[in-house]
């Protein structure tokens, strides 16, 4: 005897997302463009860096419009799932290239640290504070799309790292243009360097998570399995699992055992009950079966992982 439940309200606002997304992206290439060419007259690493930075950001928004056309696509043919973990492939992709990015700029900015070149501050200063004002539009676009889905919020972590490398970009094009101390070109390269390798890390771990099918944060799978156990007349709960499909689309599946004699249907429904009111599950698969007293009663003969049971 099987339940299944499922909400199928995954997707909201994906057409005003895109919207979102589309004018962020335009901010930034064309800031970007400028960007470059003031850099190389003023020979900033720090302000190259920058754009280098806003170059991720805004491959990281066009993998992300990418990304969201393709998980739209309904379920079809081998994909059962449809195509929903194209949006985790894009923040994964948007973590690698920031890390593989931050670590070059920390070489060059080591390598200008020990013979720093003649930077001119005040062209520096300048474009580091249109950056900033630039980048607060487009945080603010991003911010008024569906930042549950780790597409999104990939991207957005693209552009607020953006922002605080403005920041500290304008501080030091401040501090060459007030004492001459041109280090503090490659000083602000590298706290952009930090701040990017924080949040790469942070995005590969948790698209990671996905593609492992680990469980959801803040889900421990022996307190949910011990909880379901719980329930009136559930005997044991095996072959556990909880797992995302893609961001904020949590999902379950487990074998319940129901004590002989009692309801299949009422005990299927008291947990799937559960499940959506403490867990804010609504995917999930059960498999209810009634448990027999004899010797011979197996169920699975290759349960994965641990068996909970009722006291």
């Amino acid at each position: 005897m099987s339940g299944h439940d499922h909400d199928h309200g995954h997707g909201v606002g994906q057409d005003a997302d895109r919207r979102w997304l589309g004018l962020a992206l335009g901010l930034i290439a064309a800031f970007m463009a400028g960007e470059v060419v003031v850099g190389l007259l003023a020979h900033s690493l720090a302000l190259l860096s920058d754009a280098a930075h806003m170059l991720t950001d805004a491959g990281a928004i066009a993998l992300a419009l990418v990304a969201m056309r393709l998980a739209a696509r309904p379920p079809k043919g081998g994909y059962t799932f449809g195509l929903k973990r194209a949006e985790i492939l894009s923040a994964q992709a948007n973590g690698l290239t920031m890390l593989i990015l931050a670590a070059v700029l920390a070489i060059e900015a080591v390598r200008r640290l020990a013979d720093p070149p003649d930077v001119v501050g005040l062209p520096v200063l300048v474009t580091a504070v249109a950056g900033v004002a630039v980048n607060l539009v487009a945080a603010w676009a991003l911010s008024r799309a569906n930042r549950t889905s780790l597409n999104v919020q990939g991207a957005f972590q693209h552009i607020v790292n953006d922002l605080f490398a403005f920041v500290a970009t304008a501080l030091a094009g401040l501090i060459m243009v007030t004492t001459g101390f041109t280090r503090a070109d490659p000083i602000a390269t590298l706290l952009v360097v930090a701040l990017m390798v924080r949040a790469g890390i942070g995005l590969v771990r948790a698209s990671g998570r996905i593609f492992l099918e680990a469980a959801p944060s803040g889900i421990d799978p022996p307190a949910l399995g011990a909880r379901l156990a719980a329930v009136p007349h559930v005997v044991e709960v095996h072959d556990l699992h909880v797992w995302q499909i893609t961001s904020g689309e949590p999902a379950l599946s487990a074998h319940v055992l129901v004590a002989p004699g009692r309801d299949c249907h009422a005990a299927r429904a008291a947990i799937e009950e559960l499940l959506r009111h403490e867990y804010r599950l609504t995917h999930s698969t059960l498999q209810v079966d009634h448990a027999h007293a004899g010797p011979a009663d197996v169920h699975c003969e290759d349960a994965h992982g641990v068996a909970y049971r009722s006291a």
